[in-house]
């Protein structure tokens, strides 16, 4: 269920809030969370009832060896449920891809699997291996079942992060919270929602078919010419900005509702000046998970810079891996690799600017957010493009490298040329000189952590006001009106990993 489908808007959310406010002003704390656990696995459920078994049968299972290893210390224990996680993972996310792989032998021609993905196996998968770590290193002392379960299934996170960690979430299940200021916390949180709402159905869907029709004439084999590459490669780089900034927002908007804090997973990625600050930035739960349960583990940056830059690297190329089977979400990850690897080596070699003239540190920062964006720009065409072929021919038209192409064939791509290029220019000021969600609503802690740092960044704020809530009615009703001219409902980018 997409929280911008009509079902999710009408069906879905306000039973689930009128059970809520109804156990609220009762008073049972239980009842609440068990209330939520329920709308939680009814809202996963929708899409496919079957693989709700998988999604309970992991909890279970989890839930389990925690218990195991709280009580006993237990290492294999600890080691099982890493080992049956990942086993899980790479059965229903990679069997195929591996499969597809090895039939490139010659002479082996082994039948595909035809695996259905579960959605969201990706997401449950990080967080529960993330509280079995936890357990073992003594951080969490003891944790009912509920609380557990809530903090896998919780609704607003559980399809696509952010990648909640334990103390992030289950230290907030209390009655405390839930008799929180409702009509403050329902004031937030559906500013939040329908901000989110309007970047996924205005904005990111809006720039769209620029970028599947460029992606889909370059995966079906076509040579693409200098122009149409960057339409596309800037299509998709403004969609998959809002499409994902618009699904954080609308995560915190409706964990807020419940009186629910998230932590903090999208924080204007595209005005970092550097590739370091781009991944401080972009989906900044799987940032930390990958360093603190991956890069660290590896060794980090204990044993020399050749082993550091090692240890990114690797740490880069599963973390593209991690997003989906396929070569080209390898050859993202390695190119982010070799990015931040360039990054750190800079830094090492230049590392003091503090004596730079006030123009010299402005020239440096405007250079390093330009080629910042120019290589997130060239990484996202292999992450969108559903080929190999697709990803290189777009590619070399960004760098002008196709002389002969079929001229017909993107006739229609460019023949509005001068809109799309005032689309993108409308989306880049808006990306770059506009408040975040995060700063607009920053004086009233919409995240766990960092609010405080971007609240300073803007001069305007959110309040609840009259004048505020009527704007964001006005937010909220233009996207429900595109959601009700949309032909074909897309889902969430993030969805598919």
């Amino acid at each position: 269920m997409v929280f911008s489908s009509l079902e999710f808007i009408y069906l879905f959310l306000p039973p689930v809030l009128v059970g809520y406010f109804a156990l609220r002003a009762w008073g049972r704390e239980n009842l609440i969370i068990w209330w939520l656990i329920a709308a939680s696995l009814a809202f996963y459920a929708w899409w496919s009832p079957l693989h709700l078994l998988l999604l309970i049968g992991s909890v279970m299972a989890n839930f389990a060896l925690h218990r195991i290893i709280l009580r006993k210390r237990s290492k294999g224990a600890l080691a099982l449920g890493i080992a049956g996680n990942l086993a899980t993972l790479a059965y229903f996310k990679y069997a195929d891809f591996l499969i597809a792989n090895v039939n490139l032998v010659p002479g082996v021609d082994l039948p595909a699997l035809g695996i259905v993905l579960p959605l969201a196996i990706s997401f449950f998968t990080f967080q529960q291996i993330s509280f079995l770590c936890d357990t073992w290193r003594g951080e969490i002392s003891e944790c009912d079942f509920s609380r557990y379960c809530l903090f896998v299934v919780f609704f607003p996170q559980l399809i696509a992060g952010p990648i909640v960690l334990q103390k992030d979430t289950i230290p907030q299940f209390t009655l405390k919270v839930f008799r929180g200021r409702l009509s403050l916390n329902l004031a937030i949180g559906g500013t939040l929602f329908a901000i989110g709402l309007f970047k996924k159905i205005v904005l990111a869907d809006g720039v769209a078919p620029l970028a599947s029709a460029v992606f889909g004439l370059a995966d079906a084999g076509h040579a693409v010419p200098f122009k149409a590459a960057w339409i596309g490669a800037l299509a998709y780089t403004f969609q998959i900005y809002f499409d994902f900034s618009g699904y954080c927002d609308m995560a915190l908007g409706l964990a807020r509702m419940f009186g629910i804090r998230l932590p903090m997973n999208f924080n204007s990625p595209y005005k970092a000046t550097s590739i370091v600050d781009f991944w401080r930035r972009w989906h900044i739960t799987l940032s930390r998970f990958l360093r603190d349960y991956l890069y660290i583990p590896l060794g980090g940056n204990r044993h020399g810079p050749a082993r550091r830059y090692g240890n990114l690297f690797a740490t880069m190329v599963l973390g593209g891996l991690w997003h989906g089977a396929s070569w080209n979400f390898v050859i993202w990850g390695a190119l982010h690799g070799f990015y931040l690897t360039v990054n750190h080596a800079w830094s090492a070699l230049f590392p003091d600017r503090s004596n730079a003239s006030s123009l010299a540190r402005a020239f440096y920062t405007s250079f390093g957010h330009a080629v910042t964006m120019i290589a997130v720009i060239f990484a996202w065409v292999p992450f969108r493009a559903e080929t190999l072929d697709g990803a290189l021919a777009v590619m070399s038209g960004m760098i002008g490298q196709t002389v002969l192409y079929d001229s017909q064939a993107w006739s229609a791509v460019l023949a509005n040329e001068a809109l799309s290029w005032t689309q993108f220019l409308v989306l880049a000021l808006v990306v770059f000189y506009a408040p975040n969600s995060i700063e607009l609503v920053g004086k009233y802690r919409p995240v766990i952590d960092a609010f405080s740092a971007v609240r300073a960044r803007t001069v305007l704020h959110w309040r609840p006001s009259r004048r505020w809530a009527v704007a964001m009615s006005g937010v909220f009703g233009i996207a429900l009106l595109q959601l009700y001219r949309l032909e074909d409902l897309t889902e969430f980018i993030y969805f598919n990993f």
